[in-house]
């Protein structure tokens, strides 16, 4: 199967994961198409494929002849798609031979370039993109169609040496809970890549630093013409706790190293209400004191209020994997060998978020980060190019061999 057939065909399943839920995976849905693709390893030949009780679906490249002993890798991806926006009956649109302008998705809705100014570097290029109103999915189809299309062209050329390589493709990323039951001992790869980056290039093993803190205020409604001195609003405890954190903080003024506070909800009414943020950095002190900086927000008002009436709830989400890659300069330095192989200028930055390889390091899979191409993900502007996409199976192939050496 082509690459651009088998990225469509994947596009088609509805896979969006469910941050409400209580189950593993979060949706029933990304079961079909885990197991969709367990078949498909099965139909080309591929050995010791599983999907286990969790949802992940695991397969082989058995290793070439005389290269059984070189390291075992693995590529992985997921499948689920975001919840910030609709994931089902996606129409994918091609433009074959892109012209670098305006592309008009839909009667009433047009992706500008001067809006997004990137656009221009794809000029020429084939270019998969939204109808305007579902995301695309190419987080992470992308990285799961590149990865079964590398597997299929090491399946059917035998003369590429390799080692056994492992492919994996898990549930709920995009949730936080990618890796929460995934079994390191049984996928058994000394080293592995996850396919879920962005542009041409780009090569991640530094992430934030996440947490999440959600404050839950208990006010006290009294009849407005009757509340001087009675009432505790707690919308406006809210909107105050807010206004303690440094607005340029955000991740609206933020870039490249700096961190922030993002409030993701707010919600509630008089008498009770509750305040949402992630809290992100990627240097660990820097960290923990924005941590120990809302505690003391937090402290400030329930000794205005009451300790009774604010409540936090801080939780660490993931660390950043850089200490965990950089004792193994190896896994970086084949990847960069492969991308200029595959005449790809290697893009080394840190990712502004976090994937299941972050999770994965510190679980004893060292596991950066590699380009997978699509754009604009999350939403209804999301985008990817062919080209890059296809330079993304190249990387795979590329590496494959230079593990074998």
């Amino acid at each position: 199967m082509e690459l651009k057939e088998r990225f469509l065909k994947y596009v088609s399943f509805d896979t969006q994961s469910d941050e409400n839920s209580t189950t593993f995976p979060s949706t029933d849905k990304q079961l079909v198409l885990l197991n969709y693709l367990a078949d498909e390893m099965r139909s080309l030949g591929m050995t010791e494929v599983t999907v286990d009780k969790y949802g992940y679906a695991m397969g082989t490249i058995p290793a070439s002849e005389g290269c059984e002993n070189a390291p075992v890798i693995g590529f992985i991806s997921h499948v689920d798609t975001a919840p910030d926006m609709s994931g089902k009956d996606i129409k994918p649109h091609v433009i074959e031979d892109y012209d670098g302008g305006d592309i008009q998705l839909n009667g009433s809705l047009t992706m500008l370039v001067k809006d997004f100014p990137e656009l221009t570097r794809f000029k020429g290029h084939t270019i998969i993109h939204t109808d305007g109103t579902t995301l695309l999915g190419a987080d992470d189809k992308a990285g799961c169609a590149e990865i079964m299309t590398a597997a299929e062209y090491l399946m059917s050329h035998p003369e590429i040496k390799h080692g056994k390589i492992r492919l994996g493709f898990t549930p709920d990323e995009e949730i936080g809970r990618g890796v929460d039951y995934f079994d390191v001992k049984a996928f058994g790869a000394d080293f592995a890549y996850t396919m879920d980056g962005s542009f041409e290039g780009e090569l991640e093993y530094e992430n934030f630093n996440a947490a999440s803190a959600v404050i839950e205020i208990q006010g006290r409604n009294v009849h407005p013409g009757y509340a001087k001195n009675k009432m505790i609003n707690a919308l406006q405890v809210a909107c105050e706790l807010n206004a303690l954190l440094p607005a340029n903080q955000r991740p609206e003024y933020t870039d490249g190293y700096e961190g922030f506070y993002h409030c993701i909800g707010i919600n509630g009414s008089v008498e009770s209400a509750k305040i949402s943020y992630i809290i992100r950095d990627h240097d660990s002190e820097k960290f923990e004191e924005k941590k120990v900086f809302i505690w003391s927000c937090v402290d400030l008002l329930q000794k205005r209020y009451g300790k009774e009436v604010l409540t936090l709830t801080l939780k660490d989400q993931y660390y950043n994997m850089r200490k965990m890659v950089e004792p193994h300069p190896h896994v970086i330095d084949k990847a960069l060998e492969a991308m200029k192989m595959a005449d790809v200028e290697p893009i080394v930055k840190p990712i502004r978020g976090g994937t299941d390889g972050a999770r994965l390091s510190f679980m004893g899979l060292p596991c950066p980060n590699i380009f997978a191409g699509g754009m604009n993900f999350h939403g209804k502007f999301e985008y990817c190019s062919l080209q890059t996409m296809q330079k993304a199976v190249n990387v795979i192939i590329n590496l494959a061999q230079l593990w074998a050496k």
